[in-house]
């Protein structure tokens, strides 16, 4: 076991994705707020620096395109004393084989729970129903009880701005995601717009490259309704969600950066379950997901199609199921 009273320079390795990334940053806060004295670096991939970009807790943060990446030759000459490898797959295996200094820097990685998963997924046999919380999780790789009660949070340079008022009634909806199975249908979130919009709402889309198409055919099948769909600038995301009274999303990276700036989120779980602790963090929210079925979770991170025909898991959360809930969470 590793003394942190010899341990100065930390670097974390979490290179991907959006919300895994996010989900860090209630270690990387708590670490320096218990440890003020240590130097904390951080790596990932060049597309989510941004999230990280501004970030007061993090020393130097370090991008690169791929595990060849030149720079990572320079990154480990920083002699570090202890790296966390919270992505714990064959991409950080890859760059910590090139961590030769010496003397070799501690390493402690991130326990994925890949067996108690593939036994829910497949035999639905649930081992995870005590499973903490991913930034718990993350947090337990240091090796002390070091987290705060504090959520998420994601840091907004001074000319970042919203393009929305402050004092109306927006409602924001990220309605993508990188798998079929984890997106509440475009239908619905269509249905659900024009509702609000009868009721003096303000209905605003939000959603990265992938999303642009899904975002036009809503703004299109709903006049009035604002489309905010960017080239994955986050950081103008995060300043726009946080105008939002709520954010209604599916289980994606935008449902944690909305908690990140503190926005609560109405979120679908589809093909996914709370078990695995992508679950929003410490932040307002109501989850939606249809318990009825037998067939839940058919995957831990999502699916191209529904393996049984029926996509029940989605098609059972109905916009006026949706609205109701919605009501609940805006009236609380």
């Amino acid at each position: 076991m590793l003394k942190l009273d010899t341990v100065n320079k930390i670097l974390i390795i979490r290179l991907s994705s959006l919300g895994d990334i996010l989900l860090t940053t209630p270690l990387i806060r708590s670490i320096k707020n218990k440890y003020p004295h240590l130097q904390v670096d951080f790596l990932l991939k060049d597309r989510y620096g941004d999230v990280l970009k501004y970030n007061p807790n993090i020393r130097n943060l370090f991008s690169i395109n791929s595990e060849e990446d030149g720079s990572i030759d320079e990154i480990s000459s920083n002699n570090y004393d202890l790296i966390i490898d919270l992505q714990n797959n064959f991409r950080s295996k890859k760059i910590l084989r090139r961590f030769k200094t010496k003397p070799t820097p501690h390493i402690v990685k991130f326990k994925k729970l890949d067996y108690k998963k593939f036994l829910l997924v497949n035999f639905k046999i649930n081992m995870l129903k005590e499973a903490s919380p991913i930034p718990v999780r993350y947090a337990q790789t240091f090796g002390s009880n070091i987290l705060d009660e504090k959520g998420l949070e994601i840091f907004l340079p001074e000319q970042i701005k919203s393009v929305l008022n402050s004092d109306d009634n927006y409602i924001g909806f990220a309605p993508g995601s990188r798998h079929f199975t984890k997106m509440w249908p475009k239908e619905f979130y269509i249905y659900l717009a024009k509702i609000l919009l009868r009721r003096g709402f303000k209905v605003v889309l939000f959603g990265g490259k992938d999303d642009k198409t899904t975002c036009e055919e809503i703004t299109k099948a709903v006049p009035g309704s604002i489309n905010l769909c960017n080239d994955d600038h986050i950081l103008q995301v995060a300043a726009d969600m946080k105008k939002c009274k709520v954010v209604v999303c599916n289980d994606s990276g935008l449902m944690h950066t909305a908690c990140a700036v503190g926005t609560p989120v109405l979120a679908f779980f589809g093909s996914t379950v709370k078990e695995f602790g992508f679950t929003p963090y410490k932040n307002k929210n109501l989850i939606l997901e249809n318990n009825s079925l037998s067939c839940r979770p058919c995957s831990h991170i999502g699916r191209s199609r529904c393996p049984k025909k029926h996509f029940k898991c989605m098609m059972e959360l109905t916009p006026e199921i949706t609205f109701n809930k919605l009501n609940q969470l805006l009236n609380t």
